[in-house]
């Protein structure tokens, strides 16, 4: 008889902000790639991204290596693509998250690794209102990094937020994670108790339109008009971004966009004219992420580069950067 899988949850998520300082808290580095909820039991294995899809069939070398030993665990952790140096790269990800069964040239040319952070169950028995401590303990005891492919990342109580962010920044990591010693897990809420600090400003924003390129791009698109949303769902327009592309992901997105298009701007306010007037508008349902080095005084980012699409988020998730 086949065991059950435990049923997902959707992952707890941190608030930005400075590493906190004083006692009781417990520092993660924070890695470049896509959240996952892992259920494993008997000699399966599902992982399902933080929007609730599964997604096991897009990570096939991930699912026939031994996981949890047979046990039925309930994990959430980051699924990663590494660069020559070890380094997550979100850029070599975006290979993989839209291939729904990748051939094994592609999972041979960008192998993806799990990397698993926390333990939220245990053969059915529930651990999300343990303490963050409790729950590292466990974790360690599974040894789940003996299985190919899987590591369980350090969790560091001896140094500083400061200190590791440093680390991070040493060694070009997306940043690090401050969490609660005490603290339950809470899932699909943002707490105050994981406090995420980046070291670059990452923003998800929502497709709104794009405008055609010119020279070389001529038979692609030149920018992508980007939004989120405010506090009171109102989709606000965020500027443009055109750099960051390469030649096969301008013409992915084209054929993404274009059957899309609609006569009216999605944006619950006036787009200014320099960027309506060559708009092509489009349905707001894709949801992409960028960075960016500031925000101007009316709203827009400055200096955005594209990192890709996020088939993970939903567009009503995305939000106004909360520093202008």
């Amino acid at each position: 008889m086949t065991a059950e899988l435990p049923a997902p949850v959707r992952p707890m998520l941190a608030t930005a902000g400075e590493p906190p300082a004083g006692s009781g808290w417990a520092f993660e580095f924070k890695w470049d790639g896509v959240r996952a909820i892992i259920g494993t039991a008997g000699d399966q294995v599902q992982l399902t991204s933080r929007n609730g899809n599964d997604v096991t069939l897009g990570y096939p070398e991930l699912t026939g290596i031994g996981l949890g030993g047979g046990r039925r665990l309930l994990l959430d952790g980051e699924l990663v693509a590494l660069d020559p140096a070890g380094r997550p790269d979100f850029g070599l990800l975006q290979h993989r998250m839209h291939v729904r069964s990748p051939a094994p040239e592609l999972q041979a040319a960008v192998p993806v690794q799990l990397y698993v952070f926390d333990l939220l169950a245990v053969d059915g028995a529930p651990l999300v209102h343990e303490p963050f401590d409790t729950r590292r303990a466990r974790l360690l005891e599974l040894g789940l990094d003996t299985a190919p492919g899987v590591a369980v990342p350090p969790s560091f109580t001896d140094v500083t937020g400061a200190q590791l962010l440093e680390v991070a920044r040493a060694h070009r990591l997306e940043g690090i994670v401050a969490k609660r010693r005490r603290s339950r897990y809470e899932p699909g809420r943002r707490s105050a108790t994981w406090i995420k600090t980046a070291l670059m400003t990452t923003q998800e924003i929502v497709l709104g339109g794009w405008t055609p390129g010119s020279g070389r791009r001529a038979s692609t698109l030149g920018a992508l008009l980007l939004g989120a949303h405010d506090d009171e769902g109102s989709l606000r327009f965020l500027g443009h971004v055109g750099t960051g592309f390469t030649d096969a992901v301008l013409h992915d997105l084209l054929g993404r966009l274009q059957p899309l298009e609609r006569r009216t701007s999605p944006f619950d306010e006036e787009v200014p004219r320099e960027y309506a007037r060559r708009a092509r508008w489009v349905d707001p349902v894709l949801v992409g992420e960028v960075v960016y080095r500031s925000m101007t005084h009316d709203g827009r980012l400055r200096h955005a580069v594209w990192r890709g699409l996020r088939p993970d988020r939903e567009p009503a998730e995305t939000r106004l950067p909360t520093t202008p």
